[in-house]
């Protein structure tokens, strides 16, 4: 379809434009494209993209009229990079949404006799000098008429009404649209946000003013002085029209009796809901135990893998718990590749670059897709692994993000490695009563030698004591032992990284860090915490809030790695098996 764009036609030549193309074999003109296209990165399709930005025809890229500019994630490796969009791509964002119910209808039933309260927000957009939209992806989405003038269907049915998820202002937004959710709780059957975070975030919010809105819903109306949103304000009043005392007070009731815990509050305050709808892979898994907490045993469910390039694959086993999520790449949606690497991301040494049905069950791929709207052979940067198959369609677990890592010396922490330090090491937080509720890291080579420093907020504030100084550099210790053995062979035996240590901030820290990544581009709706962070005034604000600091106390074990030769190990393996049996 893209063949005569001049991106594509300065690698194949004007001889394999749209004409020519037509009667030669798709086997043929796949093995072209992938001879003479080369795998990319940002950076190499940025001048495009930016002339597009500067009215530029969209022909460089697309065949298709370029609609608008997508802008990814202020926490996916810095600035906000543009990716373009056609109003064909709205069409198969639909069909992905549009089979998220099917898949949950076999697993979970009775989804057409209530609504969902699902927490969405929009950020403000941009306009670029051509006049072409920049926006995050989902606010393109939820502004758009395939979002706006949906088809009524029972699946599709919110609590919110679109003004109210429409509304730019995010403070306004949560209130209205936690206000409707609490008005028609007794409808709700499901709940949830985009990302963990979100939905975690808004329950923090709702822990703040659930007796504000139980003053609007016993009045039977909305706090213009907390909703100065004329359309939005409108859009709620008429779902809290009818003043009803009865269930403010029951709503009372519930957020009263948690006081000391909020334990179950999802539960109980929506007593209908079957599960929780929220991304809980990749590094929203740390925020698993909170969602626990709060859901009282509803089965937490991550539907849809997609990103701001492209939407990708959908759950197709929504109820597995979220160590096992993988999900199925859907082949309408854009032409994947893989190219071969190691759990970190690291390339494989001369890896190849392999089609969807040539990858291997166990094997960890970042993730190259040529999108419908002018990326081709686009390094994603996501690092998945193979976890099976539904039917002949490989599935995939989302591990991290490629280049998200901590590194003093010659050691590179991943997010992953690091999510999995941190889960061992949080439980040892017990005897202080504390769940660890967020976290981020950084490298501190200001000292000689360097060291890792983990900021992390605990809910509830413990006290710092002596005994909780024990257990905090119990916990430090213990993040250090679950890290890899080239971080344990630089601290143990090259000396070349210092004690890891923990800085334990005040409440609301976090929400500081998040304010900051906002004013600095990244969008709320789709804002994650990053696991890893560099800038200064990132650091700053976490360090303003720093009630008490922790060293490890023990160095970690390293030995040697061990090479066994191959035929050693397979003789000792056979000699093992016969003795076991």
């Amino acid at each position: 379809m893209n063949a005569g764009t001049d991106y594509v036609r300065g690698f194949l030549g004007a001889n394999d434009d749209d004409d020519s193309a037509e009667g030669r074999h798709a086997d043929e003109l796949a093995a072209t494209f992938k001879e003479r296209v080369p795998v990319v990165e940002y950076e190499d399709v940025k001048p495009y993209i930016e002339r597009i930005a500067n009215g530029a025809p969209s022909s460089l890229i697309s065949s298709k009229t370029i609609t608008e500019l997508l802008t990814s994630s202020g926490t996916s490796g810095g600035q906000p990079k543009l990716m373009p969009s056609t109003e064909e791509e709205l069409d198969r964002k639909t069909f992905l949404y549009n089979l998220l119910v099917p898949v949950m209808n076999k697993y979970v039933e009775g989804l057409d006799e209530g609504r969902c309260m699902y927490l969405l927000f929009v950020k403000p957009e941009m306009k670029t000098p051509s006049g072409l939209v920049a926006r995050p992806v989902l606010t393109s989405y939820y502004k758009s008429r395939h979002f706006r003038e949906r088809p009524d269907s029972p699946y599709t049915r919110y609590t919110s009404p679109n003004e109210a998820i429409l509304c730019a202002d995010s403070a306004q937004s949560m209130y209205a649209q936690l206000l409707c959710g609490l008005a028609r709780r007794g409808e709700v059957l499901r709940v949830g946000a985009v990302f963990a975070s979100a939905f975690l975030r808004a329950l923090k919010f709702l822990e703040g003013h659930w007796r504000a809105l139980c003053d609007d819903i016993r009045a039977g109306r909305v706090d213009a002085a907390r909703v100065t949103d004329r359309a939005c304000r409108d859009a709620v009043a008429r779902v809290v029209a009818r003043p009803d005392a009865a269930l403010a007070d029951a709503i009372a009731a519930e957020c009263e009796a948690g006081a000391a815990s909020w334990r179950g509050i999802v539960r109980r305050l929506w007593p209908r809901t079957k599960y929780i709808d929220v991304i809980v892979t990749g590094s929203m898994a740390q925020y698993v135990p909170l969602l626990e907490f709060y859901g009282g045993g509803l089965p937490l469910v991550s539907t849809m893998y997609a990103s701001s390039e492209c939407y990708f694959g959908i759950n197709l086993r929504p109820l597995d718990r979220p160590e096992d999520v993988a999900y199925t790449l859907l082949p309408n949606m854009c032409y994947y590749e893989f190219i071969k690497v190691e759990k970190d991301g690291e390339e494989v040494r001369d890896g190849e670059v392999v089609d969807l049905v040539d990858v291997e069950v166990g094997a960890y791929y970042e993730l190259v897709v040529t999108t419908f709207t002018g990326l081709y052979r686009y390094r994603v940067g996501d690092i998945l692994q193979v976890s099976g198959f539904h039917n002949a369609a490989p599935q995939f677990r989302f591990v991290h993000r490629r280049n998200v890592v901590l590194s003093v010396d010659t050691d590179k922490t991943s997010e992953d490695d690091l999510l999995r330090a941190v889960t061992a090491a949080k439980r040892l937080l017990a005897p202080l009563g504390a769940i660890l509720s967020e976290y981020t890291a950084y490298a501190d080579t200001a000292s000689i030698p360097g060291h890792y420093v983990l900021f992390w907020e605990l809910t509830p504030p413990p006290t710092l004591s002596s005994g909780a100084a024990g257990v905090m550099a119990a916990c430090c210790a213990e993040v250090e032992a679950g890290l890899d053995s080239v971080y344990r062979r630089c601290r143990s035996r090259d000396r070349s990284v210092g004690p890891l240590e923990i800085r334990v901030v005040s409440p609301g820290a976090f929400d500081e860090l998040m304010d900051l990544c906002v004013s600095h581009g990244s969008s709320v709706n789709q804002y994650k915490t990053p696991r890893c962070i560099k800038h200064p005034d990132a650091i700053a604000v976490l360090e303003a809030r720093v009630v008490g600091r922790f060293f490890s106390d023990t160095v970690p074990h390293w030995e040697p790695f061990n090479v066994v030769d191959a035929n050693a190990a397979t003789e000792a393996d056979a000699h093992g098996a016969a003795t076991a049996s």
